[in-house]
């Protein structure tokens, strides 16, 4: 019974939190079949969203980016039946669904490409990721909801990441980033791994150093993890051939050409 109460008011807190503001503008636009040239299966596709949850989460992160979807190709197309380009994203009031790239045509993007995954490894990321399609954000937990209701919280700049990561462990696995960060985990991709230098003794040579990699808590990871990750190389599409600023057409050189 108690259940079903805090999923009925968790319904619309979501609606709410997931609305776009009204006076968000884009700062950059790509078309889709562009952005679809140059995404390869397994690229992270950062967004800058324009709801009221996006806005919490850009200040707690101090970043861009507040959403962020797995990008699956064609590799995906005879599992999905999708002919069109699709990503893979968690979404607060639908959970982890399927979205065509068209979703994100007129919003700010940026690709984060994983460096050297091998095509293998590409392959078993995206059937992991198929896997979660339909997984749910627990609505019931208010706690995790409610951390947004306040875009700026007055809290100290460190305590900021955890409030992304504040509930019961369940609800998080359905966050955005968490889920791409669990997925590359899985077949042993770093993203921002915390890194322990440990003295080793090798027979016939001299001592040094070994860099051994721990998994990080994937409720912690943020998108913006992806953009400033050095094994994730940012993408930006190519200038057409041949451009010269020179030849760019200005506000003031137009108004001198009109006259």
């Amino acid at each position: 019974m108690l259940a079903s109460l805090l999923r009925l008011f968790g319904r619309p807190l979501a609606r709410y939190l997931s609305k776009p503001l009204k006076h968000y503008a884009p700062v950059a636009m790509m078309p889709a079949r562009h952005l679809a040239t140059i995404l390869l299966p397994g690229d992270v596709l950062l967004i800058e969203g324009s709801s009221r949850v996006s806005v919490a989460i850009k200040y707690l992160t101090q970043s861009t980016w507040s959403h962020a979807a797995l990008y699956l190709g064609a590799e995906a197309r005879a599992k999905t039946g999708h002919d069109m380009p699709m990503l893979i994203e968690a979404d607060m009031q639908e959970g982890v669904r399927l979205v065509p790239l068209t979703h994100y045509e007129y919003v700010h993007t940026r690709i984060c490409r994983p460096l050297g995954l091998t095509s293998d490894d590409v392959q078993r990321l995206i059937a992991d990721a198929l896997t979660h399609v339909g997984q749910t954000y627990d609505l019931g937990n208010l706690l995790d909801l409610a951390r947004y209701l306040l875009p700026t919280p007055p809290v100290p700049t460190h305590w900021r990441r955890r409030m992304i990561a504040l509930g019961s462990g369940d609800p998080t696995k359905a966050v955005c980033s968490s889920l791409i960060a669990t997925l590359f985990q899985n077949i042993r991709y770093p993203i921002l791994p915390d890194i322990e230098h440990v003295p080793v003794e090798h027979p016939g040579r001299d001592a040094y150093c070994a860099e051994i990699l721990h998994i990080r808590s994937s409720s912690l990871y943020a998108p913006r993890d992806f953009d400033i990750s050095p094994y994730f190389q940012i993408i930006k599409p190519d200038l057409p051939a041949g451009f010269d600023y020179r030849k760019l057409c200005w506000d003031e050189l137009y108004e001198l050409k009109r006259k």
